[in-house]
């Protein structure tokens, strides 16, 4: 796999190096045709290689760059629609848009020094940065965030009295085959929907995937199976103990690793050896037990399985979710998931 990416990366130089070259005979002699059949990419020495044979390991980065594609066209489709919207209303009549916007749509938008507190203490920004300049930026990005929410609250009230047929294809999500057996989980074994995370405990975006984790199961409830796996990346020196700790509590219960995994994440400070015992015993495990499995790294080779089998299926960075074997990268918000599960759901 490293020796594919490494030529991957090769020849996205050589691509640039073509585009400023001259010499036409230093480029590949490829012939661009009509595909002879569905899902044929290349023939080679008189053989069809299919795009599933080519891509191959490629999968999510594809898909991920056609998502981004098709989030360019959705935006300039809102904001087509947007404009449209606005000038078939009489009260438009003289207004640039964006005074219709702060006179008709968002004219409620208000921020309080509450809010901008609140901000400064959800991103934990450091007291010296604080000014009366950062306050006023702060005060002026939220309320961009207002007038953009309620600018999409508007504009789905103007499609639900006039609906708008859309013909732009959404990209097809790859489907990975994830082994979960005897991994960490929660909700019915037989869920129709398996959501799986391969996450580190000490990567601060990990930590925002779980509190996405938690509100999905709470929407959900019995209705999807939540799935831990261990991807403790090595330039974070207290994840792999962490991951460890994590399967030394679930061998004391099912309960137990979810109660130890929300408390690492929530204090992701306090991932020493000493903590994590401390931590072990905050939440009633049998201590002598514990302590044994994490002081011999009991788990490791487990640990070392779940990476493995991670960058077999793309998992390159934390968080990577699987729902229903459809990747996600990243901690997306809580509409992009339930998008997609409600899609499996209802199949």
């Amino acid at each position: 796999m490293g020796h594919l990416i490494s030529l991957m990366v090769v020849f996205g130089m050589l691509g640039f190096m073509h585009a400023c070259a001259d010499k036409a005979d230093s480029r590949p002699n490829f012939i661009f045709k009509p595909a002879p059949s569905p899902g044929a990419a290349l023939k080679f020495k008189d053989q069809i290689v299919t795009e599933g044979e080519l891509y191959k390991g490629a999968e999510s980065d594809i898909f991920e760059a056609e998502l981004k594609v098709y989030e360019i066209k959705m935006n300039k489709l809102n904001a087509y629609l947007m404009e449209k919207f606005m000038e078939a209303d009489p009260k438009k009549k003289g207004l640039s848009n964006d005074e219709y916007l702060d006179k008709f749509i968002a004219s409620s938008v208000l921020i309080g020094e509450k809010e901008v507190d609140k901000l400064i203490q959800e991103r934990s920004i450091p007291k010296e940065h604080i000014n009366d300049q950062m306050r006023e930026r702060i005060k002026k990005f939220l309320a961009m965030e207002k007038k953009k929410e309620l600018l999409e609250k508007w504009l789905a009230e103007q499609t639900k009295k006039s609906p708008v047929e859309v013909y732009i294809a959404k990209p097809t999500w790859p489907v990975f085959e994830i082994p979960i057996e005897g991994a960490p989980f929660t909700g019915p074994s037989d869920a129709k929907v398996t959501l799986v995370e391969y996450s580190d405990f000490q990567c601060p975006f990990c930590a925002k995937g779980a509190q996405i984790v938690a509100e999905l199961k709470k929407k959900y409830g019995k209705k999807i199976k939540v799935v831990f796996k261990n991807f403790p990346l090595p330039f974070h020196k207290q994840a792999m103990p962490a991951a460890l700790a994590g399967l030394c509590a679930n061998e004391q219960g099912a309960e137990k690793f979810w109660s130890m995994h929300d408390k690492m994440f929530a204090d992701q400070a306090k991932l020493e050896i000493v903590d994590l015992k401390a931590t072990a015993k905050s939440i009633g495990l049998d201590t002598k037990k514990f302590d044994a499995c994490l002081d011999t790294s009991k788990y490791e080779s487990v640990v070392t399985k779940d990476m493995e089998q991670g960058g077999s299926i793309e998992v390159k960075s934390t968080p990577t979710f699987f729902v229903n074997g459809h990747i996600i990268n990243g901690a997306r918000d809580v509409e992009f998931f339930s998008e997609l599960i409600d899609q499996e759901l209802a199949k």
